[in-house]
């Protein structure tokens, strides 16, 4: 089952100002915190490909940590990094020049959900890389063709899903009966697992691989940033769940949430990181 409690919109991540803010510091501290399982999916990615990719496109960017991963993998590619948000595309800008790969990075402001503003002569992608962003299309088909058209003959589409929102608890966290984080989770994960295998083939991709990549994280492998990004991810999944827990399940959950609480997530020693995410990697003929 997928759990997706964001504010992405329909064709980006987040359109207000604030909601930017908030997602782009999720997405931050998730590339941060889960270090590790990106630079295996890079690594991956770059043994599939027939030769190291020169052109990469990041669709639905958001604050570009996969374009700035991808930079560092791919060390001589030059990446276009597309979002619908401004906000997010400025935190980029600067992400790119204090790594000092903004030579290497452009963005572009798109709805990609319409058709694509980029000219037809433009060089075609290498790799086009669409990480938690195709669920948030209107039509996801249309948007894979488009993508399909940029891309070289065996050029590869990197298509990465969430399968489940972090859990970072331990059963019994000290606070109100055991085994709350299941309890919030069994209540906001409310959408089927996704599946693009059928809408890759439709839109002319052959499938090479589909991989799910099951990451578990303890506090010291995830690093001092875990705390906090617990912190915001669990705060997340708290907007979103409205009165669906029990009322000593949200007394509990508050509690946790309370940074001045001893208990609280960000004073805890006790975190790890658990979640699966899966990626399809699907070429051009």
């Amino acid at each position: 089952m997928s759990e997706h409690p964001t504010d992405h919109g329909p064709i980006g991540h987040g359109h207000a100002s604030g909601s930017d803010v908030a997602m782009a510091e999720m997405l931050e501290l998730d590339a941060e915190v889960l270090q590790p399982y990106l630079t295996e999916l890079t690594g991956w990615i770059a043994r599939l490909a027939d030769s190291v990719p020169a052109r990469i496109m990041d669709m639905g960017s958001g604050p570009g940590t996969g374009s700035l991963a991808l930079a560092d993998r791919f060390p001589a590619a030059s990446v276009t990094a597309v979002d619908l948000s401004p906000q997010m595309l400025h935190r980029l800008r600067k992400q790119a020049a204090a790594r000092g790969v903004a030579a290497r990075v452009r963005t572009l402001e798109a709805n990609l959900d319409e058709p694509w503003p980029l000219p037809d002569k433009e060089e075609p992608y290498d790799l086009i890389w669409a990480a938690a962003f195709l669920h948030h299309l209107s039509d996801p088909a249309r948007t894979l063709g488009q993508a399909y058209g940029r891309l070289r003959p065996g050029g590869l589409l990197a298509v990465t899903e969430m399968d489940f929102f972090p859990r970072f608890l331990p059963e019994d966290a000290g606070v109100g009966r055991p085994g709350l984080e299941a309890r919030l989770h069994g209540v906001t994960n409310t959408e089927p697992p996704h599946a693009w295998d059928g809408t890759l083939r439709d839109a002319g991709f052959t499938v090479d691989e589909r991989r799910p990549f099951e990451i578990g994280l303890t506090a010291s492998q995830a690093g001092p940033a875990l705390g906090r990004y617990a912190q915001v991810c669990l705060t997340k999944l708290r907007s979103h769940v409205g009165d669906a827990l029990e009322a000593d399940d949200l007394a509990a959950l508050d509690t946790l949430l309370d940074e001045t609480h001893p208990l609280g997530i960000t004073r805890r020693g006790d975190l790890s990181v658990r979640t699966t995410r899966t990626t399809w990697i699907a070429r051009r003929a």
